[in-house]
């Protein structure tokens, strides 16, 4: 599946469309002629982008040890059609050999249940990810069918042939070896909806 295939509706016309607006990169446009239609309703909601490279925050205990990193991931909600970008905190693990991946602490987004996750490591043609995904979901919104993702129903353009149910948390590594996180952009939403179109 090539990234063309990977379209949005227009906000205006509601055609797919793959373009969006280079400034907040949350609203999509089939022409220049329908942005400059919407731009005025759509600058009020419209926030830059934070273009600086992706940087980690983190706090520092009383005795100089690290309590915890910060992240930004993406939020794929049940009651918002878009995904939104949320910090996520994560609490450094290590074990007397080796340092491992930090711990992030997503449960106050799946108030029903533990959550689970999958790791994606192939992206579109199925080419290795460079920096996989990590999604977090929550196992009992899937098994019982409800309530359905409004913004994976929106990233997919509806082409899921399973529909996702539940909130879903996407973290994403900062390398192949899945050893520290890195901050997620929307850039991440063509994998992500790759993968939810090959769902069988």
């Amino acid at each position: 599946m090539s990234a063309n295939n990977i379209s949005y509706p227009c906000d205006v016309c509601h055609r797919p469309t793959s373009m969006w607006c280079s400034r907040c990169q949350r609203a999509w446009y089939c022409c220049e002629e329908h942005l400059q239609q919407a731009w005025p309703q759509h600058r009020k909601s419209c926030t830059p982008v934070n273009t600086a490279p992706p940087t980690i925050s983190q706090s520092v205990g009383m005795y100089g040890q690290q309590e915890a990193f910060s992240f930004c991931a993406l939020l794929l909600s049940t009651n918002e059609d878009r995904a939104r970008i949320i910090e996520i905190k994560c609490t450094p693990t290590s074990s007397a050999t080796r340092q491992t991946c930090p711990s992030p602490l997503v449960n106050s987004y799946f108030p029903e249940s533990t959550p689970a996750s999958l790791i994606l490591t192939q992206g579109l043609n199925q080419e290795p990810l460079r920096f996989p995904l990590q999604v977090w979901y929550c196992p009992v919104s899937m098994a019982r069918a409800s309530p359905p993702n409004k913004a994976i129903h929106r990233i997919t353009s509806g082409q899921m042939r399973k529909t996702w149910c539940g909130p879903v948390v996407v973290l994403k590594y900062s390398g192949s070896r899945r050893q520290t996180y890195s901050d997620a952009t929307t850039h991440d939403l063509g994998t992500l909806s790759a993968y939810f179109i090959s769902l069988s």
